[in-house]
């Protein structure tokens, strides 16, 4: 037995109230049950009709003469008024209201709704899979004859799908009375199938759509040796290349098959529910993200999407709520613990009664989304590690109390985890569309030609690429060298309870961490601690109310003056 409840939509509740009146309907949001089991037959439930206020509103407003109308409402059944309206002398009105009365005299009002009133408005499913996909080329001729026929393959509906979006009419092109009207039609399908194409795949935008209508040869392949053929072809402007459609990448097909399958279903205006078994899985990560695009543009406003997937990119992290887990308890390791009506395949809602499997396509996404939100954003500054980050933010907030200019709200700092990750991550991310990225860096000579690179390659521009040297005025610098040398090394101090002083410092290092590190080397810190960069950092967070008026205008002069540099770029 499948069952399934709809919610009656406004145009529904308004073709009722249209014939039996607002009363009729008893639930402030009608829904309607469909039941059908092996016998393939369909039994309704849960439409809650007032019988009594629906039978006097359809006697009243039938049109019926008001003696006639006042004797028919003094029964209370349909059977009652159908044995009063029949003996009466017959009018155009009461043979009208006749049948509606009998047929309702064989149910109640609520079967007569959903018979003759719901039935046609209730949505067909539709299932698409990967057997759905086009060849890209056939005989128009074979394909025509299947139309007549109702005999459709599988692969001719993305056909007929494409052809409709293309404007084409099969008859025309199987029998064209110019050649000059052929060639017309055909250009402008090609450009109207690859505008709808391109809007939704960002993989390669110098894809163009072609078609190819001729006479069949000896040579061609089976099944198309009489008649027109037609010839689907995918050319790449950029490299001055074209393949047959049906060879482009699985993912490309289906994607393209999809598209012409459901132009072809849009079509007809029909109320429909989807159901699509793994799409894009032959898909990549970006491409799938293409194709939800799709779905929410497309399909959602016009249609109820159901969907399976295994995939965590298939998962719109924006509507998880949308999401329901489906899995199979009686194949888990424990399944003897479960009681008998848990095991079997189950749909669920409640993530904490899913198995670890289940939830591991949601995990997925939900991990992608943090990555993507939590430490990215539409202006991302790539910083080495947390102990910049916390610096950054709080000499920026002491600037702005003090009426000066801080790091824009609008900059995501993103920390991540030394220099030597800054060209990976910024590669990674810089293949994003619509991000904005800049760095600031520590500075040493063995670090210029990874730093150059960022903007010789092309990943960043040169303006982007901002280091603290470029604003301590030194050969090499850190994000410790912003600060005065006897300043930073109180954080220093502070942090590890040394006594560290600057006449203890003997190498002439512009580096104050190289410096410092060498002193270390034959003088250990109290208790046995070892240095880092985060201690002075956390330190400085602490006690930043009784540290900020060691801060000389040099220091904050050389943090505004980056700060401001990086506001430019947004």
């Amino acid at each position: 037995m499948v069952r399934a409840t709809y919610a009656l939509e406004s145009d529904d509740t308004k073709a009722i109230t249209e014939i039996f009146g607002p009363a009729c309907l008893i639930d402030e949001n009608p829904v309607i049950s469909l039941h059908k089991g092996y016998s393939n037959e369909i039994t309704y439930s849960n439409l809650n009709v007032d019988e009594d206020a629906a039978l006097r509103h359809l006697v009243k407003s039938a049109g019926l003469p008001q003696p006639l109308t006042d004797q028919v409402l003094e029964h209370g059944t349909a059977e009652e008024m159908v044995s009063a309206l029949a003996s009466a002398e017959q009018t155009e009105a009461s043979r009208e209201l006749l049948p509606v009365l009998e047929q309702i005299g064989d149910g109640s009002v609520s079967a007569f709704l959903c018979q003759h009133v719901l039935q046609e408005r209730i949505p067909q499913f539709l299932y698409f899979d990967e057997f759905y996909q086009m060849r890209g080329q056939d005989s128009l001729d074979a394909l025509r004859q299947r139309v007549r026929e109702k005999s459709l393959k599988n692969a001719d509906y993305p056909l007929l799908g494409l052809l409709d979006l293309a404007g084409l009419d099969l008859s025309e092109v199987v029998e064209p009375e110019r050649t000059e009207a052929l060639l017309a039609s055909l250009e402008a399908a090609e450009n109207q199938l690859t505008q709808a194409a391109l809007t939704y795949w960002s993989q390669n935008r110098h894809l163009r759509m072609m078609f190819d209508i001729r006479p069949a040869r000896p040579g061609d392949p089976p099944g198309m040796t009489s008649g027109m053929n037609i010839w689907g072809r995918i050319h790449d402007t950029k490299h001055m290349v074209s393949t047959a459609l049906g060879t482009r990448s699985r993912g490309f097909v289906w994607f393209f098959s999809f598209l012409a399958w459901y132009s072809h279903l849009r079509r007809d205006g029909k109320k429909l529910i989807l159901l699509l078994d793994e799409p894009g899985l032959s898909l990549h990560a970006k491409a799938q993200e293409d194709l939800l695009r799709y779905f929410e543009k497309e399909l959602t406003p016009n249609h109820q999407l159901i969907y399976t997937t295994h995939s965590p990119f298939m998962v719109d992290p924006t509507h998880f709520e949308r999401v329901r887990i489906v899995q199979d308890l009686s194949i888990e390791p424990r399944a003897d613990e479960h009681r008998e009506e848990m095991q079997g395949t189950k749909v669920i809602t409640e993530v904490l009664d899913a198995t670890p499997d289940s939830l591991f396509p949601l995990q997925g996404a939900l991990g992608y989304e943090i990555h993507q939100t939590l430490f990215i954003g539409p202006n991302n500054l790539v910083v080495e590690g947390v102990s910049d980050l916390l610096y950054i933010q709080i000499i920026s907030a002491l600037l702005q109390e003090m009426g000066r200019v801080g790091l824009s709200a609008d900059w995501t700092i993103t920390p991540v985890g030394g220099a030597d990750k800054v060209a990976t991550f910024v590669a990674l991310i810089g293949a994003q569309s619509n991000l904005n990225i800049a760095v600031l860096v520590d500075y040493q000579k063995k670090d210029r030609q990874s730093i150059e690179n960022l903007y010789k390659r092309k990943l960043l521009k040169k303006r982007q690429v901002l280091t603290y040297a470029d604003y301590v005025g030194s050969s090499e610098a850190d994000v410790e060298d912003m600060f005065d040398p006897d300043f930073y090394l109180k954080l220093v101090n502070g942090a590890f309870g040394s006594s560290v002083s600057l006449t203890d410092l003997t190498s002439r290092h512009p580096r104050i961490l190289r410096r410092l590190k060498e002193h270390l080397e034959s003088n250990s810190l109290p208790n046995g601690a070892s240095f880092n960069h985060y201690g002075p950092a956390r330190y400085f967070s602490g006690n930043i109310g009784i540290l900020s008026d060691d801060l000389t205008d040099q220091v904050l002069d050389r943090f505004e003056r980056a700060f401001k540099t990086l506001n430019r770029l947004l």
